[in-house]
């Protein structure tokens, strides 16, 4: 089992910026790729971006150039830069976690509120 924490949601204005943090711990050996989906209201959840135990690292094309995902294997955390924020941008940023075996696990969800 994996378990994931967020922090770092949060109300900004467009054009700021936000870093979400997800911590895993449990069975961390086991964890290859992490990433982060978000869901708007009313909308599908859809992936944001996600990075590989090896560092490789893939976008949705709504957010390259402005957001970066980063990973610190030593302490099993994965990042998401934010910069450049717009309203569109707004939604509840959901960590999850895929390992070795394709199980993937999820964490609460931290809200994200860009005003215009």
């Amino acid at each position: 089992q994996v378990q994931l924490v967020e922090s770092g949601g949060g109300l900004v204005q467009a054009g700021g910026s936000l870093r979400l943090s997800c911590a895993a711990s449990g069975s961390i050996f086991s964890i290859n790729t992490m990433g982060w989906y978000r869901q708007a209201p009313g909308k599908q959840r859809e992936l944001v971006a996600d990075i590989t135990r090896g560092g490789s690292t893939d976008y949705a094309d709504s957010v390259k150039g402005r957001f970066t995902i980063s990973r610190d294997n030593a302490k099993n955390t994965v990042y998401l830069q934010m910069n450049s924020l717009k309203p569109e941008d707004t939604a509840d940023y959901y960590c999850y976690a895929v390992n070795y075996l394709s199980d993937t696990y999820w964490g609460q969800g931290t809200q994200v509120t860009v005003s215009s």
